[in-house]
């Protein structure tokens, strides 16, 4: 520790030997007032009269202010993002210690609060990322534990990308106490404590320019681990069972007042001024095609709905029950179930006869105690509320690769309306909502027994499987990418396009179609992500993957002679068979990089083409929305590949509004583009983890809920958004993937968040003027 401002006291370090989680506890929270944190040592001074040395700015400034400490402005408002990082000229060397924390105490003055995100680096690259939501007002504690509690060891099965072992994206605290944990986020839980390089705090996409003042930046001992701090965390309604919130349920009293006390709000009718699809009634009226479609309007882009009205697109996504499910922590005996049982069972979708047979049944064991000893309250098998068992065949990540799950939000549909029709109760009850709250459709993965509602439009979805062969982009974050070129890819994506036009049944009430979700087309970190496909694919044999062929066709006919390319890509390939066999496709300059992005294009160019194709001919009379391109991929080239072959470009925008720093390229492309997924998230409801953007509490959440629309409604390009999600996802994470986030415009006990409602009847009360009268 050369530098000055970075003081670890040496004779400090052995306070932290044998402190272990050892400490085995009953099934109670330890409280931290009972267990004083020791302090190690301060990690950056900042009671001084100047900024230390090691602390560096980017796109912010900051000043030392007497009695407070380091005051950083972000200048977010003209730049995506900004931050203040810590590198000290001799990385950190924490090896010694063990079971320790580092916590920071930071105040907010200004307006709004602050989404800070904390990257730890080490020597060797690792990064974690965590995040929290600094709310207007005086100094607080937050922390972030770096080794010991609940993030195990360093080889051990809690160091992975998402999850910890529980299963979680971001488990509870594992001590009691008025400070804040730093939400988990992703990356590479237990760094390299024998070097911490860098510790960077930023503010990213936010529309406003933030602030924050940092002080107390030391390393604490962890108090005593409480080995039992996920024990019934979960009651009978599938809440946090250890924290009242306003709206928690604690009988079904409650439940039976929700549903009274909500009733008269349903009356089923459109938003005043709004047309019978949801389009401005009381604006100009254009050509009327009985279909949606697109179309400019004073150098706008907007839908147009069936009748002529223009129309801009809001809802809410994953209005089913499908992602209701959790993993209880049970399995079966696979060879007593049926192949249908193990080929996965969703519960919303059975009769109490279509349960796990009996025989299955009497194999359940513990796969998992961890998770199994979460539940206050499980039903049996036979109880009226066990239909709401199900099982997952396969989970994409989590604390088990398969197993039964259960959904709490399905039971408490069945308690609050009844056992003879739930699920009919409940789609009556939500499209009811979606028009009383003023959206104008309904989001992505609405469940198709909501397409013959006629009451609002929806958006269709198909998914393409099958078994085509794959390529990678380095980055196959959901799945392998299709090989585009394999004929078996174009005979599946007829396949799911005459699924989703049986579904659609050439109604008007479908505003368009997504066809797959977030494919990993490229990451924009660096090249070789950027260009994973083409680099990748490069490298393997054209005789058996067709795409590789066809980026051999395409460079022999551009170059001609194999001296031409080796000369342009400083090379030395042997001939054009041995380009096609697989070559070093590592970049070295920029005719090659220029080439690569050719490729990549033509590669989205046939992805696209085949969907598009397929859509003209079986959906006609309806656009494709395209593929719902995520932040963290959506290559230029990708981009402009499906601009030329679909209606509207999607997007999946998790951020706190569309920076413009962002979003220049849209006036290039020109083409109608919509939102397909965002949200906002708060801790403050029970909950372990607020979701990818996080507000201080509902009420914040409701006012960044209500920024974000705003941003898209002023930009002339976008012709809709979509929130993700209807419900919150189960406490304990959702079955597939573990997501356990507050992004719900209802929580688990199908009641709605009154903030969140208000602001959506506000915002698509203004929506239609706002857009369209403004210059």
């Amino acid at each position: 520790m050369k530098s000055s401002s970075f003081l670890i006291a040496p004779l400090m370090l052995a306070l932290l030997a044998g402190c272990q989680a050892d400490n085995a506890t009953e099934n109670k929270t330890i409280n931290a007032a009972a267990h004083p944190q020791q302090e190690i040592a301060p990690l950056l001074d900042l009671t001084q009269a100047t900024i230390p040395a090691a602390v560096k700015f980017y796109n912010a400034s900051g000043e030392m202010l007497a009695g407070q400490g380091l005051h950083v402005e972000f200048d977010t408002a003209k730049h995506k993002y900004a931050s203040v990082m810590i590198e000290p000229e001799t990385p950190f060397d924490w090896s010694d210690l063990q079971d320790f924390n580092l916590a920071m105490d930071i105040a907010n003055a200004g307006e709004r609060s602050v989404q800070i995100y904390l990257d730890m680096t080490d020597i060797d690259g690792g990064n974690y990322t965590r995040t929290v939501a600094v709310p207007v007002g005086d100094s607080k504690t937050y922390y972030a534990k770096m080794s010991g509690h609940d993030l195990g060891t360093p080889d051990g099965e809690e160091h992975q990308e998402l999850n910890f072992k529980s299963g979680l994206r971001s488990n509870p605290p594992t001590w009691e106490s008025d400070e804040t944990m730093f939400v988990s986020m992703w990356g590479k839980k237990n760094l390299n404590l024998k070097g911490i390089s860098k510790i960077i705090i930023s503010v990213q996409s936010s529309l406003y320019d933030k602030e924050i003042t940092l002080s107390n930046v030391r390393l604490r001992q962890n108090p005593p681990f409480n080995e039992n701090f996920l024990d019934h965390i979960v009651d009978q309604y599938g809440q946090n069972a250890l924290v009242h919130f306003e709206g928690k349920v604690y009988s079904q009293a409650d439940l039976d007042k929700a549903r009274e006390q909500e009733t008269p709000e349903l009356t089923g009718q459109v938003m005043p001024g709004y047309s019978k699809f949801g389009g401005w009634a009381d604006g100009p009226k254009l050509e009327a095609t009985g279909f949606f479609r697109t179309a400019k309007y004073n150098g706008k882009w907007s839908l147009v709905d069936p009748e002529g009205y223009l129309y801009f697109s809001t809802g809410l996504d994953i209005v089913r029950l499908n992602n209701t499910a959790t993993m209880t922590g049970f399995d079966y005996d696979q060879a007593k179930m049926k192949p249908e049982e193990r080929n996965g069972i969703s519960p919303e979708h059975r009769t109490a006869d279509q349960r796990i047979n009996k025989r299955a049944q009497r194999s359940r064991y513990v796969a998992s105690d961890t998770r199994a000893r979460m539940y206050r309250w499980l039903p049996r098998f036979e109880d009226k509320l066990g239909r709401w068992y199900g099982y997952r065949p396969y989970a994409h990540s989590g604390a088990l690769k398969k197993g039964e799950s259960f959904s709490f939000y399905g039971a408490n549909l069945q308690r609050k309306y009844g056992d003879a029709d739930p699920l009919g109760a409940w789609k009556e009850v939500s499209i009811n909502r979606m028009l009383s709250w003023g959206f104008t459709s309904l989001g992505n993965w609405a469940d198709p027994i909501f397409y013959d509602n006629g009451k609002i439009p929806y958006v269709a979805n198909g998914w393409i499987n099958g078994d085509y062969k794959t390529v990678s982009s380095n980055f196959d974050f959901w799945a392998p990418m299709p090989d585009v070129f394999d004929p078996v890819f174009e005979q599946a994506a007829i396949k799911t396009v005459k699924k989703v036009a049986a579904e659609v049944n050439d109604s008007p009430w479908c505003m368009g179609v997504f066809i797959d979700n977030e494919k990993s087309f490229g990451r924009g970190e660096n090249n070789d992500l950027h260009y994973g496909i083409v680099i990748n694919t490069l490298g393997r044999d054209g005789a058996d993957v067709p795409t590789k062929a066809e980026f051999t066709r395409l460079m022999k006919a551009k170059y001609g002679t194999i001296e031409a390319l080796n000369k342009a890509w400083d090379k030395n390939i042997a001939s054009w068979q041995a380009f096609d066999k697989g070559i070093d496709s590592s970049l070295t300059n920029e005719t090659q990089l220029k080439d690569y992005a050719d490729l990549l294009h033509a590669y989205g160019d046939k992805y696209f083409s085949i969907v598009s194709a397929a859509i003209k001919k079986y959906l006609p009379n309806h656009m494709y929305l395209g593929s719902r391109f995520p932040d963290w991929g959506m290559p230029i080239e990708i981009v402009k590949a499906a601009a030329k072959h679909v209606d509207v470009v999607s997007y999946n925008i998790y951020k706190e509004g569309l920076h413009p720093e962002t979003w220049g390229f849209l006036a290039d492309i020109d083409m109608p583009s919509i939102i397909g997924e965002f949200h906002v998230g708060a801790n403050d409801n029970g909950l372990f983890h607020p979701g990818l953007i996080h507000a201080a509490d509902q009420h914040d959440r409701a006012d960044m809920y209500t920024e974000y629309m705003e941003s898209v409604i002023e930009n002339p390009y976008f012709v809709g958004a979509h929130w993700f999600q209807y419900m919150d996802s189960p406490i304990t994470g959702r079955a597939y993937d573990g997501e356990n986030y507050n992004v719900g415009f209802v929580n688990v006990t199908d009641t709605p968040y009154r903030p969140m409602v208000e602001a959506a009847r506000a915002l698509h009360s203004q929506m239609y003027p706002n857009r369209f009268n403004s210059n």
